[in-house]
């Protein structure tokens, strides 16, 4: 029986994050030696550095990237199929963009854009068409995830911005995010040249249940026309997750699919102070927008890190099991 055929391309230029200054603290990821101190014991198995590079570059292969290998494992378990693996700029500077010979028989494309801001990442012309063309094909989905944007630098004094980073680093509380680290540039620039201006913002602390496992979403069933949220309970626990603001035009060509709520038991935030107390978690495409479908979310969606993990395995599993065009449930 045909298969599913997946991708996930990872939006960073390798080179530009690896090479930040570890003497500046700000929107960089850390090496894996901050990571080791900040939460020792954890990460202890990483800290011999004969064995692993104890710079940024360890830190994205020994952790970042294992966050989504169980993922990998489930999508090729399922599909049959191994699921491409593609890094924007790799080790070698050599750029790999969005581009249907990467791509080829591809049905399912996952863009994580952990990329920096620092590193300007921003989609092309040829790829803002390509993923058009890609959207184009009734069966297809895509899937932008970027993360964050902690500390936004916008207007004001010196001492207003840190008084907001301080606000945004004691509602979040992960002693391992410094006071201004921004993602999702690839993402944001693809999105607008789809014409769909997203703004991952903020980074909010998503409430958990007694028993210490996420609260469950607040989801749409009606909108949820692939039946993608079928046996989901709730995402992860990820500390600081975006809002994702749908600016413009985007409010006639997006639709909320899923809202999580905040943990209003975490110091306040500027976000909570009118009274809100969920965040838009999950945007999807209307059906008159694309051919296909457009999913907005958290890049740690596809991670298996933060909790979750049950209803996570079953949001795969149904975007790797969904019917292909013609099938019926």
């Amino acid at each position: 029986m045909p298969a599913r055929r997946i991708a996930i391309y990872y939006a960073w230029s390798r080179p530009d994050e690896t090479g930040a200054p570890l003497d500046v603290i700000e929107n960089r990821f850390p090496a894996l030696f901050e990571s080791h101190r900040m939460l020792y014991p954890r990460f202890e198995e990483l800290s011999d550095p004969s064995r692993f590079d104890q710079g940024i570059a360890g830190f994205l292969d020994h952790i970042m990237k294992q966050n989504f290998t169980e993922f990998v494992r489930l999508g090729e378990a399922v599909t049959g199929h191994p699921v491409v693996k593609i890094e924007r700029v790799g080790e070698g500077g050599r750029l790999t963009p969005l581009r249907p010979d990467s791509l080829e028989n591809i049905d399912t494309l996952v863009v994580i854009s952990f990329d920096s801001l620092r590193t300007h990442q921003q989609a092309t012309q040829p790829e803002i068409e390509f993923v058009r063309s890609f959207l184009s094909v009734p069966d297809h989905l895509v899937f932008i995830g970027p993360h964050h944007d902690i500390g936004e630098e916008d207007s004001g004094s010196h001492d207003e911005l840190v008084a907001r980073q301080v606000a945004d680093f004691l509602h979040h509380g992960d002693k391992t995010i410094p006071p201004r680290q921004g993602f999702g540039g690839f993402a944001r620039s693809l999105l607008a040249g789809l014409g769909i201006h997203v703004e991952n913002r903020f980074g909010l602390r998503p409430a958990s249940e007694p028993d210490g496992t996420p609260s469950p979403i607040d989801a749409d069933a009606y909108l949820d026309r692939l039946h993608l949220l079928d046996g989901v309970q709730g995402f992860n626990l990820h500390p600081h997750l975006p809002h994702f603001e749908r600016v413009g035009d985007a409010l006639a060509k997006l639709d909320v699919l899923v809202r999580l709520r905040i943990d209003l038991a975490a110091p306040p935030h500027l976000f909570t102070a009118d009274g809100r107390t969920t965040f838009d978690a999950l945007l999807q495409s209307k059906p008159e927008t694309f051919e296909g479908t457009l999913l907005v979310g958290d890049a740690t969606l596809w991670s298996s890190t933060a909790g979750g993990v049950d209803s996570l395995k079953a949001f795969w599993t149904n975007i790797v099991q969904r019917p292909l065009r013609g099938d019926r449930r």
